[in-house]
């Protein structure tokens, strides 16, 4: 199929910020699909939160419905097979001596937007959004811009292709991030990602927070808690 602009694949993984990039995707593009990875990571809950969260955002914006189509797994097990890290191993998270939290997954975002580049290929998508950001995150070095950006080169040589790698998120902070969900979906969104999508690194779905279910101290709940409390602070 030949790529056109009016069609979009997201990378939803069932987290907040993947969350508010398919409602950014779905409020620009007349043709949005899905693709969420199952590479043996810890969180594995939030691959169940997925197929609820499309439906919820649907009833946040009726109108989406017409645009949201097929969703896609991949089984990338093999990743988690791999990696020697605290998102794919039952190991305490922490600062290793490069200065980069162990939850870090070597290679995980290239392998990520390859596969959804060479899906999008197939399903005549051109645009692949993803949720990557370096203003508020963990240090992971291919959540960087211009990491997105090289590969974004790499991709279209060697498809022969002219994709792009839409970041929305980029240059937002996490509370940068709730205020941009609200003004896609408005309250109703920014409830459903509060109460349906998944962040926490250890998978914890018990306790329920202002800002949504998980542990509360990992550094996935940390940076979600502290932009929702200014998010919030903003609002009051």
């Amino acid at each position: 199929m030949m790529a056109t602009d009016s069609g979009a694949l997201v990378l939803f993984s069932g987290g907040q910020d993947s969350t508010t990039c398919l409602a950014w995707a779905l409020d620009r593009f007349e043709r949005v699909e899905t693709l969420g990875f199952d590479y043996g990571q810890r969180h594995r809950v939030e691959l169940d939160c997925r197929a609820v969260l499309r439906d919820k955002m649907i009833e946040a914006r009726p109108e989406w419905k017409a645009r949201l189509g097929e969703d896609h797994t991949v089984d990338l097990s093999v990743l988690g097979q791999i990696s020697e890290t605290a998102l794919t191993r039952d190991v305490a998270i922490e600062m290793t001596d490069g200065g980069l939290p162990n939850t870090f997954v070597p290679g995980r975002n290239i392998v990520f937007l390859t596969f959804a580049a060479a899906l999008a290929f197939r399903r005549g998508l051109r645009h692949v959004v993803g949720g990557m950001c370096e203003t508020d995150f963990s240090g992971y070095p291919d959540c960087r811009d211009d990491a997105i950006k090289a590969l974004q080169v790499a991709l279209n040589l060697g498809m022969d292709r002219r994709f792009v790698l839409d970041t929305p998120l980029m240059w937002l902070d996490k509370a940068e991030t709730w205020e941009l969900a609200e003004r896609l979906g408005g309250e109703a969104l920014v409830e459903t990602i509060v109460e349906h999508s998944h962040t926490c690194y250890l998978g914890e779905r018990g306790a329920r927070h202002e800002w949504g279910y998980g542990c509360g101290t990992c550094p996935a709940c940390s940076l979600r808690a502290d932009g929702y409390r200014r998010y919030a602070a903003e609002k009051a």
